[in-house]
């Protein structure tokens, strides 16, 4: 391993409720042309951790079961979500299903409030947060940018937030920098996992330079001409955005400032 792979490997280490996993792009599993382009998508993206719809999986059969074998062929964690639920009690029931159909307490927490925007529906979110963390699970919360909700839910023992850039499947990119900007600030020791709304590497990038831990996204690789080597490409940019990051960004300027010092340059008389 040279050094600049040795640079690579150490950016992207990430400690997820103790558990340490070796990327900071975290990959969605709906809406792929086959199984056979999802599991070389994930590969591609070197993804270790999925998130998988139990509602999705459990109405499918066979199917779902089929689905099931390949992404546990594929050696990645399972990262069970909570997607169409609209109550915190179908959110709470539902992962309970999944604890026991994956054999984990991970859990990505969804309770929708808005069928247009796919808006989290912050109280229920915290209410089912609330429930579920006295229960033992391990609560991945998809939420807003709103400080307040970040902290509550911080409170009740959610160890990672996951603040969306824009909605679901919109592909519109960070819709509020300033806000994602201030919930970095105020949580500087809180895994920040920025969840929805990536539609472009640039995207991806541009949360990682801001200081976010990782990225979760699904319909800009699922839905992309090439699934794989976008998979590819957003793997590469969130790479480069973190160790921009970790580098230290040049702080904007109002003013130029010349690259080469004008102290010394020669003066040329031309009359």
């Amino acid at each position: 391993m040279n050094i600049r792979d040795q640079g690579l490997h150490r950016e992207q280490a990430l400690s997820l409720y103790g558990e340490t996993v070796s990327s900071r792009l975290l990959l969605g599993t709906a809406g792929y042309p086959s199984p056979a382009i999802l599991s070389s998508a994930v590969q591609a993206s070197g993804a270790s951790v999925v998130t998988v719809s139990l509602r999705r999986e459990a109405a499918g059969g066979k199917i779902g079961e089929r689905f099931l074998e390949i992404i546990k062929n594929l050696g990645v964690r399972v990262l069970p979500n909570t997607a169409g639920c609209r109550t915190a009690r179908e959110a709470i029931t539902t992962a309970q299903m999944a604890r026991e159909l994956f054999g984990t307490d991970w859990v990505k927490l969804e309770v929708i409030a808005n069928d247009d925007t796919l808006q989290p529906d912050v109280f229920g979110l915290v209410e089912a947060a609330s429930a579920l963390a006295s229960d033992g699970f391990k609560v991945f919360p998809y939420t807003t940018e709103d400080l307040s909700v970040a902290e509550r839910l911080q409170r009740l023992g959610c160890e990672i937030i996951m603040p969306w850039a824009a909605p679901i499947g919109s592909g519109r990119g960070l819709a509020n920098v300033a806000a994602l900007t201030s919930l970095r600030a105020y949580f500087p020791d809180v895994k920040l996992i920025i969840d929805a709304g990536i539609g472009a590497p640039s995207h991806a990038a541009l949360a990682m330079e801001l200081g976010y831990d990782a990225v979760l996204l699904n319909t800009a690789v699922a839905k992309a001409a090439d699934p794989v080597c976008m998979a590819n490409a957003f793997a590469s940019a969130i790479n480069a955005g973190r160790i921009g990051f970790e580098a230290g960004l040049m702080p904007p300027r109002d003013m130029a400032v010349p690259s080469t010092p004008v102290a010394g340059t020669p003066f040329f008389d031309l009359e």
